[in-house]
């Protein structure tokens, strides 16, 4: 489990490089398109800065994102009391507790570190939940924070967030592109410019979907370890599977976030899904029900 920690410490930096890489990359397709190499230099720079902005500002947007309102012990003690209990267990500093106001069962955690980390609860989840079931699902998000995942996670949701915003200017530049009489617009920069649009939020979908999903099987296996007490992980993960649905505000680059997949079900949704299936997080809790 050490080394897991340390390796989500080194992936950290490697995502930002290849981050800042990628849309270095992303930016000489537009170079080549509108036949000027200063945009590769211009785009490298920004994305350097946004690389380091969101570092510090990811936790709060995707909280805003996600309509959460931060609280205190007085307004939900249960919660607030299951989160200040664990985090004594597992040495972690009190993280910033919220709720989000869903029907659907879920949570999250996110932030740069543990000393600046964000847990939230949805009313659904705490609805349906007994105490040992709220407990397991809040030692999950906790185990992401001990485990450093927050942060990668929170990388890859700038990642997402920043190439979506390209590959939509990309269609808007190919848009007007068709619109003008110009006879120096290269088709093979149009076929360039297409082809990034096209498949850079997919390539920003899969790198998602292979870090987010390794670690939910990870804190599965933390929060199981955490409160000695594998049956609550299971029995909460049937309960997330029994009732899921859809959360009320959505938005594909918070998902990795989340304990279980809060987008509408679709075939596409569950291809590039940064979680695994819930049958399979309980077989693996059920063969390591002994080693915690």
């Amino acid at each position: 489990m050490y080394k897991q920690i340390a390796a989500n410490k080194r992936n950290t930096v490697l995502i930002m490089l290849g981050f800042v890489l990628a849309i270095a990359a992303i930016g000489a397709a537009f170079a080549y398109f509108l036949n000027d190499w200063w945009i590769v230099a211009w785009v490298f720079i920004i994305a350097l800065i946004y690389a380091i902005v969101q570092y510090f500002l990811a936790g709060p947007l995707a909280v805003a994102m996600t309509g959460a309102r931060e609280i205190q012990k007085r307004d939900n003690p249960r919660l607030y009391n299951t989160v200040e209990n664990l985090t004594i267990t597992a040495g972690l500093p009190m993280p910033k507790v919220y709720i989000i106001n869903d029907a659907a069962p879920n949570a999250f955690a996110t932030g740069r570190d543990p000393d600046h980390a964000i847990v939230a609860a949805t009313t659904g989840l705490l609805d349906i939940m007994d105490n040992k079931e709220l407990t397991a699902v809040m030692a999950h998000e906790l185990s992401h924070v001990k485990n450093y995942d927050i942060r990668v996670s929170m990388i890859t949701f700038g990642l997402v967030c920043i190439i979506g915003f390209i590959s939509d200017l990309g269609v808007r530049m190919m848009w007007m592109a068709s619109h003008r009489d110009d006879e120096d617009n290269s088709p093979v920069g149009l076929i360039v410019l297409l082809l990034t649009s096209i498949l850079a939020p997919i390539a920003a979908s899969v790198a998602q979907m292979a870090v987010s999903r390794e670690r939910e099987y990870l804190a599965d296996a933390s929060a199981a370890h955490l409160t000695r007490y594998p049956e609550g992980m299971i029995s909460a993960l049937k309960k997330l599977d029994t009732h899921a649905r859809p959360m009320h505000h959505q938005n594909p680059a918070t998902e990795a976030l989340f304990i279980n997949n809060p987008l509408k079900k679709s075939a596409i949704n569950n291809l590039f899904s940064t979680h695994p299936p819930i049958e399979k997080r309980i077989e693996r809790l059920e063969h390591g029900k002994n080693t915690f």
